[in-house]
């Protein structure tokens, strides 16, 4: 389907169409509504080859419920890997939500500044990259699809003036 200018229009993804990568978005959108609630579920979105150079295969990209969505589309290689596939698509949902909504995402609570998604030990995770001083390393905050709601430190009591 093509809109008055012949560019292509996207196309939601069918129920079971990308199984790993359906999977994949359902635990980053947990770690979506965990930090900015409201804003999702995210979903996926289908097209076409832009031209006939181009491979056969349709470009998936992760898309706020609008329809919006930013970066790259998802390695197709992904598909058939869990932890790829969690990986590509928790980088794809970053660079949306960042793109789309000028907005960070995710946020160490700890730190306060973005987190990122690598692999660590084989699995998707969330890592920050820590305070300035030294003694407050690069850590990872959670898995991908495990993020709880930010915590705030505890503060000590202040004295009573």
């Amino acid at each position: 389907m093509n809109d008055p200018y012949g560019i292509p229009r996207p196309r939601p993804v069918l129920p079971g169409e990308f199984p790993l990568w359906e999977e994949a978005l359902a635990l980053v959108d947990r770690d979506l509504d965990a930090l900015l609630p409201d804003r999702g579920p995210l979903v996926l979105l289908a097209l076409p080859p832009w031209d006939e150079d181009d491979s056969d295969r349709e470009h998936v990209y992760v898309a706020l419920p609008d329809g919006r969505w930013h970066g790259n589309d998802l390695w197709h290689g992904s598909a058939s890997d869990p932890a790829a596939a969690l990986a590509a698509v928790a980088e794809a949902a970053q660079d949306t939500v960042m793109e789309c909504l000028w907005q960070v995402w995710p946020v160490c609570a700890e730190h306060r500044i973005g987190m990122h998604a690598r692999r660590e030990d084989g699995r998707p995770v969330w890592w920050c990259a820590g305070g300035r001083d030294p003694r407050d390393p690069a850590h990872v905050r959670a898995a991908v699809g495990e993020l709880d709601a930010p915590h705030r430190p505890r503060r000590g009591r202040r004295g009573r003036r």
